[in-house]
């Protein structure tokens, strides 16, 4: 949930009718730079300018002694915007969602590795996993 403050900055950005379509599929007002877009046509976004929320999370740092520090992560930084309605989390590309879950600092677009986009061993299409929907694997029972 954001505040009135940065609704309004929002929508002043991206304008009412992305205002719109974020608040019906994202349930938020985000503005920020487009990075690239997947094979899937899914569009990705980040915004390092605006001050947001920080999560704290207390790691040990040594079990010896059972020291913790405080791990500081920012949040809602990088969103996706799905190509299709009906969306899954199980639609991103494995090198995306290394970078929207923090794993990577650069997109897979800039990264060396990711690059290619495709490995040889990878399968040609991305296949969602379908565990929990109507296509899942049923086994046969006899």
């Amino acid at each position: 949930m954001s505040t009135i403050l940065r609704t309004w900055r929002n929508l002043r950005r991206i304008g009412i009718k992305e205002y719109a379509h974020q608040m019906m599929y994202i349930g938020d007002t985000k503005a920020g730079t487009y990075i690239a877009s997947d094979r899937a046509g899914n569009k990705y976004y980040e915004n390092l300018e605006e001050e947001l929320p920080y999560n704290a999370i207390r790691k040990p740092t040594d079990h010896s002694r059972g020291g913790q520090r405080l791990t500081v992560s920012a949040v809602r930084t990088r969103w996706v915007d799905y190509k299709e309605k009906e969306y899954d989390p199980g639609q991103i590309e494995p090198g995306w969602h290394a970078w929207m879950s923090y794993l990577v600092d650069k997109p897979p677009t800039e990264d060396a590795i990711l690059k290619t986009m495709q490995r040889p061993w990878e399968l040609p299409d991305h296949r969602p996993n379908l565990t929990a929907s109507r296509a899942a694997y049923k086994t046969y029972s006899t």
